[in-house]
């Protein structure tokens, strides 16, 4: 039996590169941590209680906030390797030396660039919305998608409902179960500050510019010394996905992302 949920959770902070980085653990810690690296303005309170509950059914999970994300002290830096170099701090004020990554979005561009300076740390990477340095797409954000992310809500949370859900019955059904369950904490993270989303802004568009012909630097990912799963769907969100092929697989993704079916093989997956 675990000792905490998704939602009982404590935050916890550790000390690491002039950093007060808040985190979160629970489930059976037996073997290497998954840790989940969050998307754009993202917090603690983002990720989904139905998958990392999921998850810690039979071992344990690690969520965090990296440096001057919400709860987290700091600044955001500027550029994608930065935000790794301050997650492999994180990881290493918990004296972690090997994890499981499940990645989304930006956090997925920030899991490859920890598995590339430090092979060792990462044993898995599951990548999910996410492209690699230079991808078609990566970093853009036209006017109508830069406008999701600013809209204000009674309710903030829904704003999640246009950006990572489709806009069909079935799919707003699963975003409005989505942002109820993340509601049902009683302690809240703090949100994300005006500094945090300018520097994560900052930092997809210079990923997105470093064109990487050939994805060479992508292949660096693999690590020779262990199984590393790595599952990519082209494009961070419906919203922002240049491809049209790639867009409806994506609606496809996202419409089931959030049902218990889709939670039990995503971490099939990631269990290997």
């Amino acid at each position: 039996m675990t000792e905490f949920t998704h939602d009982t959770a404590p935050t916890q902070y550790a000390e690491g590169g002039g950093i007060r980085f808040a985190y979160r653990r629970l489930g059976i810690p037996d073997r290497p941590p998954l840790v989940f690296f969050q998307h754009f303005m993202g917090t603690l309170d983002d990720h989904d209680p139905a998958l990392s509950d999921a998850f810690a059914g039979d071992r344990e999970v690690i969520l965090f906030n990296n440096a001057g994300v919400a709860s987290s002290s700091g600044t955001v830096p500027g550029t994608i390797e930065a935000m790794a170099r301050d997650a492999i701090s994180f990881t290493d004020a918990l004296g972690l030396t090997t994890i499981d990554v499940v990645a989304h979005s930006m956090g997925g561009l920030v899991a490859q660039e920890v598995a590339l300076a430090r092979p060792e740390l990462v044993r898995r990477l599951v990548l999910a919305g996410t492209g690699p340095r230079g991808g078609e797409g990566i970093g853009a954000l036209p006017a109508w998608v830069a406008e999701l992310f600013t809209r204000k809500y009674q309710r903030q949370e829904d704003m999640w409902l246009p950006i990572l859900f489709a806009p069909t019955q079935t799919s707003q059904a699963a975003g409005r179960a989505y942002v109820e369950r993340i509601l049902a904490r009683a302690d809240r993270d703090a949100p994300v500050s005006d500094q945090s989303i300018a520097a994560q802004r900052a930092a997809l568009a210079a990923y997105g510019a470093a064109k990487d012909p050939g994805y060479a630097h992508l292949k660096g990912t693999a690590n020779p010394r262990s199984r590393c799963v790595t599952t990519i769907t082209l494009g961070s969100h419906v919203a922002d996905c240049p491809h049209p092929v790639a867009a409806d697989f994506l609606r496809g993704f996202l419409d089931c992302f959030h049902t218990f079916e889709a939670e039990q093989a995503y971490c099939e997956i990631a269990d290997g």
